[in-house]
């Protein structure tokens, strides 16, 4: 992986309150994320069992193994929860894995997990673990620098819903980060680079 400068934490950041951001920890790239939520200034938590949702300003499902991620998800109890957090205007952030979580829709015809993104989104639709790849991600919104994106066993959105914002697209027009009011997701992995830009974007969609 394309190794860069780390983003240093801004002076903004430094004086907002300090918030805790809660990592499900059932399964996936837990680690990188809670790096990252601390780089911006914000407290990680791992959640496991419904009860480390109470008092979380913001939630991240992490990349992983979409299928695992659904079974521990119902074994534990976590789907009514994590709906009634974002309900109550928590944001949430997918990335890969996590954005197959949030989609209302699964192409394949697997029932979807929690419905909080109105989009079809396709498991795998670059290959397998093989055809993993790296690539340089027009992000305007978040600047003209390009974000570098990982994509490993990636998804993409095959069908927005009308409130779906499409933030960026693969070099076929097809959406790879899209937000929808405080639900947010990416078909890479922004916390495999240096880059804190999503994760900002994360915490500035919490309510004051």
């Amino acid at each position: 992986m394309a190794q860069t400068a780390p983003v240093p934490t801004t002076a903004a950041e430094q004086t907002l309150p300090r918030r805790r951001v809660g990592i499900l920890a059932v399964q996936g790239d837990v680690r990188e994320h809670a790096r990252a939520i601390r780089d911006v200034g914000a407290e990680a938590v791992e959640v496991r069992l419904p009860r480390d949702l109470v008092g979380l300003d913001a939630l991240i499902l992490p990349g992983g193994e979409s299928t695992a991620m659904r079974r521990l998800i119902e074994r534990y109890g976590l789907g009514e929860p994590i709906v009634a957090l974002a309900n109550g205007g928590a944001p949430v952030f997918g990335t890969c894995a996590g954005m197959i979580l949030l989609a209302n829709r699964i192409a394949d015809g697997d029932e979807p997990v929690l419905r909080l993104l109105d989009v079809t989104v396709q498991r795998n639709a670059y290959g397998r673990q093989l055809d993993s790849f790296e690539a340089d991600i027009a992000v305007p919104s978040l600047g003209e620098a390009p974000m570098h994106g990982v994509f490993i066993r990636a998804p993409v959105v095959s069908e927005l819903g009308p409130m779906v914002e499409v933030l960026a697209r693969d070099p076929d027009g097809r959406p790879i980060a899209v937000r929808q009011g405080r639900v947010l997701a990416t078909a890479f992995h922004p916390e495999l680079t240096p880059d804190r830009r999503m994760h900002r974007l994360l915490l500035e969609l919490i309510a004051p």
